[in-house]
């Protein structure tokens, strides 16, 4: 049986040829798809996959990752414009049972000179996964929910690789950019920390000004420490929008 991770890029490979047997990595009856603008099953993601490819899309992966029944990855799409995405599948008996996504448009050169999706990409550190993944939810939880931003040091190394669109490397910049936007950037709530050896995944709700917002964090740890950071934010529907009725998280 294929790998989680083989499986994922199966299925997302379809969505440039337009293949409908992609959506065979699917457990139909069992499927939760929480992306608020796809139908629900097999047959929504068939015919997703056939309008995507009319245009010519391409799907490059950049970072797959396994994490017990989920597989996750770091992409690029090509829709006619480029797009960052993060993609999470959860897995039953070799099949898809529940994905969740979050998507934005690719981004200029940050401050530092780097994109949302360059920077390491080799998986090290396996049997320190855990005490990673432990890591990362406390420091979400601590300095972006909770806020207290003197606490970044205690996770951030001093020369964090930065590569949101609007941070420049270092964690000094990182304070002073989560201390301006303290009034309208808010972390609420942590769903989900997926992690393989030294990358983690944090899946946060919260709020982007008045705009309802998901929140994927990517971090690369090293000796304990977070030292490269990469980040997607996406505007949640409103509600009456929603194709299907499971929600974002």
């Amino acid at each position: 049986m294929p790998c989680k991770k083989e499986l994922l890029k199966t299925f997302l490979k379809g969505i440039e040829t337009g293949d409908a047997m992609a959506a065979a990595v699917v457990n139909e009856a069992k499927y939760i798809q929480h992306n608020p603008q796809t139908h629900e099953g097999s047959e929504g993601i068939a015919s997703l996959f056939a309008r995507l490819s009319k245009t010519d899309p391409k799907v490059t992966f950049v970072r797959v990752f396994e994490d017990g029944d989920f597989a996750f990855a770091h992409i690029q799409y090509d829709f006619s414009s480029l797009r960052v995405a993060f993609e999470v599948f959860r897995f039953e008996d070799g099949q898809a049972v529940e994905h969740w996504d979050n998507i934005q448009p690719d981004q200029p050169l940050n401050p530092a000179g780097r994109g949302m999706l360059d920077g390491s990409v080799a998986i090290m550190d396996r049997d320190k996964t855990e005490a990673n993944r432990a890591l990362v939810r406390e420091f979400v939880q601590e300095v972006c929910v909770a806020q207290r931003f003197d606490r970044l040091p205690d996770y951030v190394r001093a020369d964090l690789l930065q590569h949101h669109p609007k941070i420049g490397d270092g964690a000094k910049a990182l304070h002073a950019a989560l201390q301006a936007t303290a009034d309208s950037l808010h972390y609420t709530q942590v769903h989900r920390v997926l992690a393989e050896g030294n990358f983690v995944l944090c899946v946060s709700e919260g709020w982007h000004g008045d705009l309802h917002s998901s929140f994927y964090d990517l971090f690369r740890m090293e000796a304990g420490r977070i030292v490269e950071q990469w980040n997607t934010t996406e505007t949640v529907p409103p509600r009456a929008e929603w194709k299907n009725d499971n929600g974002k998280f």
